[in-house]
């Protein structure tokens, strides 16, 4: 706790020095992967990630700009400079950490899974074609498995790949497809073990921006310190995601 607060307040003697470039960060964000990031009936972006993303800025003395972008372009278009930090449900991995910089995680490293139609043989899962979206964890694991892989630039065309029959079953977030599962009747099902792939999801940076980094980071210990991300966690997941 003591190198926690030690750094938070390192953190918050640079800004007020100036060192910080700006005063507004510009966050970007999918938008279509609930409960992490969403657009909800008022045409709002909301889900987890936006309100921790906007607590962080809170306790940074910061203003906060969200920004939607597609998935497959997300990384680019921050190393590009369209915004300054992702928070898009984007779990740490040595590839992705190889072009961009990551916080600490402010997710554990949560659960994926394979859900499919009531019925389904589990063996798709070894030799069946597996709907993933595009340039996620999973769709690498399944393109180092025997199954075929069918890619989707959004989440949600897995699941319509699914149910119409263009793959076996899809692999993604458990928590991102428990609600298609708990509304679907029956019609869905998870298939198979769940496994943990990744180190957790955190906010991917610029590699450049250092500063920018280590003051995200300080808030975020602190936040899984004093237990305010836990609380954020349970708002928004319930007790289907591991805590701090």
């Amino acid at each position: 706790m003591k190198k926690t607060t030690l750094t938070l307040a390192a953190a918050m003697a640079f800004m007020a020095s100036g060192a910080m470039a700006q005063d507004v960060v510009r966050i970007g964000t999918e938008g279509a992967y609930p409960p992490w990031n969403f657009i909800n009936d008022d045409n709002e972006v909301v889900g987890f990630e936006i309100d921790l993303g906007n607590e962080i800025c809170d306790r940074a003395g910061l203003t906060c700009e969200w920004v939607l972008n597609d998935w497959d372009t997300i990384i680019p278009n921050l190393v590009a400079g369209n915004y300054d930090v992702i928070m898009a449900g984007m779990s740490i991995t040595e590839a992705r950490a190889e072009v961009i910089s990551f916080t600490e995680n402010y997710l554990p490293s949560d659960p994926s899974a394979h859900m499919a139609l009531a019925g389904t043989d589990e063996s798709v899962i070894e030799d069946g074609i597996i709907a993933v979206q595009s340039n996620t964890v999973q769709a690498g694991i399944v393109a180092d498995s025997d199954a075929a892989a069918l890619e989707f630039p959004t989440p949600d065309e897995t699941i319509s790949a699914v149910r119409n029959g263009e793959a076996d079953a899809v692999l993604a977030d458990k928590n991102f497809l428990v609600a298609y599962v708990a509304d679907s009747g029956g019609e869905l099902v998870f298939i198979g073990e769940d496994f943990f792939p990744g180190e957790g999801t955190g906010a991917g940076i610029r590699q450049s921006d250092d500063e920018l980094r280590e003051t995200f980071t300080a808030i975020i210990m602190e936040m899984r310190e004093d237990g305010s991300i836990n609380e954020l966690i349970e708002q928004w997941f319930g007790d289907e995601m591991s805590t701090f």
